[in-house]
């Protein structure tokens, strides 16, 4: 069994944004083919490509549509095979790093000092925390061929 392709949609050229995230998503299924994947995540990919397909015409819900089911992808790959588009870990740890590290350091510096405007520093600190571990994860990935040659961009 092999991945099915996305509809080519001639109406999507007017809308830009919706045009992008169409092109990223199959930009993102051929890198998908290169990997053998099992039975199962082929599967559940396909019956995300015909919800796609299956939408009859260029609307504002396609746009919407195409990213939560790129999302879900991405999700189930991670989850599943451990398999992640470049950047992915960094860009779950920054979030990770600002409200996991940065606030409660920055709340504990604020207090400890007396001058609870300093909850801000700490935000920078986790960011830079959280780049650095997930930039490592991501090196780990691409060492152990679990990284797809594309980087998806919201």
């Amino acid at each position: 069994m092999h991945i099915i392709e996305l509809k080519e949609r001639q109406d999507s050229s007017e809308n830009i944004k919706l045009s992008r995230k169409y092109a990223q998503l199959g930009n993102f299924l051929k890198e998908l083919k290169k990997k053998e994947l099992p039975l199962t995540v082929i599967e559940a990919v396909n019956n995300d490509i015909e919800a796609i397909n299956s939408i009859p015409r260029i609307e504002s819900g396609l746009t919407k549509s195409v990213t939560q089911k790129q999302t879900k992808i991405i999700k189930l790959l991670e989850k599943e095979l451990k398999i992640v588009p470049k950047n992915y870990y960094r860009n779950l740890w920054t979030a990770l790093g600002m409200s996991v590290f940065g606030l409660p350091m920055g709340a504990a510096l604020g207090l400890s000092i007396g001058n609870i405007g300093l909850l801000g520093i700490g935000l920078p600190i986790g960011m830079l925390i959280g780049m650095l571990v997930g930039s490592q994860m991501d090196k780990k990935a691409f060492q152990e061929g679990r990284q797809l040659d594309i980087e998806i961009k919201d």
